[in-house]
């Protein structure tokens, strides 16, 4: 009895060495920097999100500029001219307040041309790593880039490069 207990101990034991799951990583940020299409994409987002901010400070500036010629010029208005003036304060400053949330809010257009831009490229990457993994019997990838609870892995299990190979950036 205690032998086939024993036996029967080392066979789950060499069974599930069989059956274990492979692990691997990847560095995302490796991959985007070595990625043109994502460098010129963030290029686009960056140019784009200087024209939007522009434009906001121009609102700002006219804001400004009118709140300044509003105090100079108070001693001498009316309080009807006094209000108006006020109110197209205001209003040239929600106007400024509404387009950077347009632009910049977490559902803006910044947001919306970013999603537009990068999901192809993430799409196309996600697809490598699976393709990788189907082949190789990977169960599962860390992105070294931002798992922070990793504090380290070997360079041995890294499928960064991999990953660039077969979408054609790599070697």
């Amino acid at each position: 009895m205690k032998k086939l207990f024993i036996i029967s101990a080392l066979f789950l034991c060499m069974a599930s060495g069989m059956y274990a799951q492979k692990y691997v990583t990847v560095d995302m940020e490796y991959i985007l920097k070595n990625i043109p299409a994502y460098e010129r994409a963030n290029e686009q987002l960056n140019q784009q999100s200087k024209r939007w901010q522009g434009e906001i400070e121009e609102l700002v500036q006219e804001a400004e500029t009118l709140y300044k010629q509003y105090q100079s010029e108070s001693p001498f208005l009316s309080d009807k001219q006094r209000v108006e003036r006020e109110e197209e304060i205001l209003a040239v400053e929600k106007a400024a307040s509404e387009l950077k949330r347009t632009y910049f809010g977490p559902q803006g257009e910044l947001y919306k041309k970013r999603e537009s831009l990068m999901a192809p490229i993430q799409e196309e990457i996600y697809n490598a790593v699976k393709d990788i993994c189907e082949l190789k019997k990977y169960t599962m990838v860390i992105d070294r880039s931002s798992a922070v609870s990793l504090i380290y892995s070997s360079p041995s299990i890294d499928i960064s490069a991999d990953v660039l190979t077969k979408l054609g950036y790599g070697d």
